[in-house]
């Protein structure tokens, strides 16, 4: 199979390039060959290279600067995927796309089922809201990711920058009113090769089982604090010097960033697990698993 696979660069396209390129034929384009802020010129591209399947793991992903560059935010997240997807479903090729818990308002204290109303408070995630809108008008078979809070051992991320503070501050503060599940870019990509494990011949009826759109994240859930101390504490029990000897709460109003973040980011597995039979690992698992990988990678460095 001929697999068109964006973002290679990035975390979640990085962990999925191994997991399929050992089975299959895959497309990585550089951004010289296919530059989501243009989607005027997607489908010439897609027109050469001819995908069996898209896999889009490629955003425009600074939530803050969004607020000042919503039209390039919508031309990547919106557009972009809008363009693939109409490409996709003219030439019956499946899709599949991550969004995010961004498209949801945060509000209440229960998780987030693929089914409830969104409601994003930022340029980003309306802009991911509209992709998967363009998405779903296109008509084609698809399946759309939801995920959250994701890192890897490599690129930028926080768990990279609470290990870089931890190591050059006394004091970290970190808020302690947003809650959600760290998610390993491992955790996405494994999951994503499942489902599609499921039905290489038949993708449209794979995704069609989840209506086109599940949930996916590590189990369980923590608040950002907590996450900040899981890395700081899991540091310390791998021998790693640290600077840092505490971790302080903070409430969102006390650390102030332009695009309004959701205080309840926590999405239901139940999908993801029922349809597809997948039960994610718990994000502190993840976690052990991501530190270890980090460590590797900075004593071979």
């Amino acid at each position: 199979m001929r697999i068109l696979l964006t973002g290679t660069g990035g975390q979640v396209g990085g962990a999925l390039l191994p997991l399929l390129e050992d089975k299959h034929t895959v497309i990585a384009p550089r951004r010289a060959e296919l530059d989501l802020s243009n989607p005027d010129a997607i489908a010439g591209y897609l027109d050469a290279i001819r995908p069996d399947l898209i896999i889009n793991p490629a955003a425009y992903t600074a939530v803050d600067r969004a607020e000042d560059e919503s039209a390039l935010a919508f031309r990547v997240n919106a557009d972009a995927p809008g363009a693939l997807a109409r490409w996709a479903a003219a030439h019956r090729v499946p899709m599949a796309h991550f969004s995010t818990d961004y498209v949801f308002d945060g509000s209440g204290n229960r998780p987030w089922r693929e089914d409830d109303p969104t409601g994003p408070l930022s340029a980003y995630g309306c802009s991911k809201l509209a992709g998967e809108d363009q998405i779903r008008a296109a008509g084609g078979a698809h399946l759309i990711l939801r995920t959250a809070w994701v890192y890897a051992a490599q690129g930028a991320n926080f768990m990279r920058t609470m290990i870089r503070l931890a190591r050059e501050r006394e004091t970290l503060r970190v808020v302690a009113d947003q809650f959600g599940t760290p998610t390993t870019a491992q955790t996405i990509a494994t999951a994503l090769v499942q489902i599609l494990d499921q039905g290489w011949t038949d993708l449209p009826t794979v995704f069609g089982r989840a209506h086109g759109l599940v949930h996916l994240t590590n189990s369980g859930f923590t608040n950002w604090h907590g996450f900040a101390s899981a890395i700081v504490e899991g540091l310390r029990s791998r021998g790693i010097p640290l600077k840092a000897s505490e971790v302080v709460p903070l409430r969102t109003e006390e650390y102030p960033t332009k695009a309004t973040r959701p205080s309840n980011s926590r999405l239901d597995l139940t999908r993801l697990a029922g349809i597809y039979g997948i039960v994610p690992p718990a994000w502190h698992d993840a976690l052990a698993a991501e530190l270890d990988a980090f460590l590797i990678l900075e004593r071979g460095s």
